[in-house]
């Protein structure tokens, strides 16, 4: 038992695990981002798996045609927007409920993007290059974790921050959350609250297209149906997790890419450990943390914008 902690010890602190569990954790990072701002306004949307396996299958489509990872990109993020946009209209121009519109993306999502990705299944492509600074690269154990990583990994960290300041410090990022906490007394004040929705909302399905391209860009250098792998569910619930706050929308991220990708290589290492236990071990470290924040006085609860998946409609 003590030989295998120590095993296990090593792996976690070694620099390829960092390097690994940074980038499984990224997809998660960027799609939980933009579903955070979404929310944040007071719209739930369930669809980030199927916006995500859209943005994955233009993303590749767009990149073996042009053979730039850039445009393969720009084609996830416009996407992951456009699928954001027929959302947007079921639920804040029809009302619809938001939870069987997102239930229906995220179906709707899936089925397309086997159509479009399936003249791709078998193709490769190079993956995005990684920084490559002649001596800060070459650093002892820091230098490929904080300099050698792919623009993706770096987009997914400003993103983060230029979110908290705009949650924060603007007072735009002050109207957003007026938005989510109170939409009647929002737009009793002036505001418009189905724009402002509206847009959380095409942002939020901009990230998730990002993030579903960096799959197949970054990721793996090819494309497969289905390869989100429910990667747009666990974003959905790391908001929650992280209490509707970017900073801990960091931790949860990169503590559940870590947990997942050590049931992996715990499982390669033959220590003798029950790969049931070892699979169930990312969804144990979710309950665990919701537990302990909940039991914080409700805390968890009081953070979710009092709004949120309730439909507005101005003349009520």
């Amino acid at each position: 038992m003590v030989e295998s902690l120590i095993e296990i010890g090593k792996l976690i602190f070694s620099v390829s695990f960092i390097l690994t569990v940074i980038t499984a954790s990224t997809p998660l990072l960027i799609a939980g981002a933009g579903e955070l701002v979404a929310e944040r306004s007071g719209v739930l949307n369930l669809g980030v798996e199927g916006m995500m396996i859209m943005g994955a299958a233009c993303g590749f489509a767009g990149a073996y045609t042009s053979g730039s990872i850039v445009i393969g990109a720009v084609c996830g993020v416009l996407a992951g927007a456009a699928c954001s946009a027929i959302f947007a209209a079921l639920t804040l121009g029809l009302a619809v409920n938001q939870v069987a519109a997102g239930l229906a993306l995220t179906i709707f999502g899936t089925g397309l993007s086997g159509l479009i990705g399936r003249g791709f299944v078998g193709a490769r492509i190079s993956p995005a290059p990684k920084l490559d600074l002649p001596v800060l690269t070459g650093l002892p154990g820091i230098g490929q974790i904080f300099f050698g990583q792919d623009a993706f990994v770096y987009a997914s960290i400003a993103l983060i921050v230029g979110i908290w300041y705009f949650l924060y410090r603007t007072r735009a990022g002050l109207v957003l959350r007026a938005v989510g906490d109170n939409h009647a007394s929002a737009y009793a004040l002036g505001y418009r609250v189905l724009r402002i929705r509206l847009l959380a909302v095409l942002f939020g399905g901009a990230c998730a297209g990002l993030a579903g391209a960096f799959l197949p860009l970054a990721y793996t250098p090819f494309f497969i149906p289905g390869m989100t792998a429910g990667r747009g569910w666990i974003a959905v619930a790391l908001v929650v997790f992280a209490s509707w706050k970017p900073g801990r929308l960091v931790g949860g991220a990169y503590l559940f890419g870590a947990v997942t990708f050590l049931q992996l290589s715990v499982q390669a290492l033959g220590l003798g450990i029950p790969p049931q236990l070892m699979s169930s071990l990312p969804y144990l470290a979710t309950i665990a943390v919701l537990v302990l924040i909940s039991s914080k006085r409700g805390t968890a609860g009081l953070a979710a914008p009092a709004s949120l998946g309730l439909v507005f409609v101005p003349d009520r």
